[in-house]
């Protein structure tokens, strides 16, 4: 066997670089949870602070028109296949979407929906959204801005009142295990009983471990909180939902390791 000295020398700068960051993440610590939920809030409400902004919160001039159609398309799909082996009702009555963003997955479920609730930290996505739905469809639109740090506000006196919870391309951006475990508790408590949460985040395997370098939100967004999957299964469980189904998209056109899942709230 012949080692090409070139190969040899790149891959032990490649080791030595490796190395020197995992130094650097013990020596340099985390900050704490409240800065990190700071940065989050002021990166999502501080549109013009990211020229990717607009795309990384799901507006259609950030996706472009492809990608702007597809999204909710494929979602819509996805969870077409949950109801139909769930035995749900054929329409997904009110839905309420955690995270609306620009609106990519509220133009796909609310033409089919009661109601549409739009909840965003964001007053500019909000908006956006509410603009994009009326341009598809006549479902009325509650529109909702929610307080990052006080979440549980938006749950007040509309508890018990959903159908259906959506969440999507949001769990993986929040700052913290304990903010994913606050919004699904909120989903317990918005939903019906005998109502469906559909749920998105990204998960690692023991060969791919995203290091999120949380010093840095706006550089870390889309791994800030990823789960293995038995482990997201298990806290959502924990929060006072019944995890039924999940289905794994290991890549599609805009990220990789996504998993959805189907959580209902037992009838009383």
């Amino acid at each position: 066997m012949t080692i090409q000295p070139g190969r040899e020398i790149a891959r032990v700068v490649r080791r030595r670089a490796g190395q020197l960051r995992r130094v650097s993440d013990h020596v340099r610590p985390t900050p704490p949870a409240d800065r990190i939920v700071d940065d989050a809030g002021a990166y999502w409400t501080g549109r013009d602070g990211d020229p990717a902004w607009e795309g990384n919160a799901h507006w259609r001039s950030g996706l472009g028109e492809e990608h702007w159609s597809t999204v909710g398309a494929e979602h819509l799909a996805i969870f077409g296949t949950f109801a139909k082996a769930l035995d749900l009702p054929p329409t997904p009555g009110v839905v309420v979407e955690w995270g609306c963003g620009g609106g990519a997955n509220a133009v796909a479920f609310a033409p089919v929906a009661d109601e549409f609730v739009a909840v965003d930290v964001s007053a500019d996505s909000v908006e956006e959204c509410v603009r994009q739905v009326a341009m598809v469809c006549n479902t009325p639109v509650v529109p909702m801005v929610v307080d990052i740090r006080d979440p549980e506000r938006a749950a007040q006196g509309r508890e018990g009142t959903c159908n259906t919870f959506i969440c999507l391309y949001v769990v993986e951006v929040l700052p913290t295990v304990a903010d994913v475990e606050r919004i699904l508790r909120i989903a317990a408590r918005m939903l019906a009983p005998g109502g469906v949460a559909f749920v998105q985040m990204k998960y690692h395997t023991a060969d791919w471990h995203p290091r999120a370098y949380k010093r840095d939100y706006a550089r870390s967004l889309s791994t800030m909180t990823t789960f293995g999957i038995d482990e997201f299964w298990s806290l959502t469980a924990d929060c006072g939902l019944t995890p039924r189904l999940v289905t794994l998209v290991p890549e599609n056109h805009l990220d990789t390791r996504y998993a959805y899942y189907a959580l209902t709230k037992d009838a009383r």
